[in-house]
């Protein structure tokens, strides 16, 4: 299967990184076509202009590629850190600018949702610096349901997985150590091996 990984970090030594080259080696290991993007490497354009919100309309190039290439996967491994309950600005702008009407879902004539990513696997990998249950108590999981409803839930994809990692800024070179291993494994679980 083709699987797009998404990576939203600046820092091409970030533990983010790790954790998106280690789920991107994984799955070529398991046979499976990789299409990698790493948004600020690429100095992928966040601004959605007004002229490219209708459903119709064109689109910049570099957009259409990462449309076509959403429409053609079967699953999606995107990572990032949580900056103030939410994705980057950089990661923002791909979701606006990719997940658009018309490729990732559709109104229908009564305005129901259509989404045209049903039965595809997602799997977000997320960083955090706050420990795991001051950040529920203080904040919830705002980034859980952003990613399972308001977006993969929303385009149809409901075989969906996150795992937040925390806190980076505490932890040991042997708890990242675990935390890739674990990333593997989730991996594995999620995107099996087709032959």
């Amino acid at each position: 299967m083709k699987v797009l990984v998404i990576i939203g970090h600046q820092n091409p030594g970030s533990f983010c990184h790790a954790i998106a080259q280690t789920a991107a080696d994984t799955l070529r290991e398991l046979g499976h076509e990789v299409i990698y993007h790493d948004l600020y490497q690429e100095r992928f354009d966040p601004v959605l202009p007004h002229a490219e919100i209708p459903k119709d309309a064109p689109v910049d190039p570099v957009v259409r590629v990462h449309c076509d290439e959403l429409r053609a996967a079967g699953g999606y491994v995107i990572v990032h850190p949580n900056w103030w309950g939410q994705p980057p600005a950089i990661l923002k702008g791909w979701i606006d600018r990719v997940l658009r009407q018309g490729v990732a879902y559709e109104f229908a004539a009564e305005g129901a949702v259509i989404g045209h990513l049903e039965g595809k696997t997602a799997v977000v990998f997320t960083t955090s610096n706050t420990p795991r249950d001051l950040e529920l108590k203080l904040f919830g999981d705002p980034l859980d349901n952003l990613w399972k409803n308001c977006i993969f839930g929303f385009c149809g994809a409901r075989n969906f997985y996150r795992r937040n990692f925390e806190s980076i800024i505490l932890s040991t070179p042997e708890q990242r150590r675990q935390w890739l291993d674990e990333v593997r494994q989730t991996i594995r679980e999620r995107f099996p091996s087709g032959g």
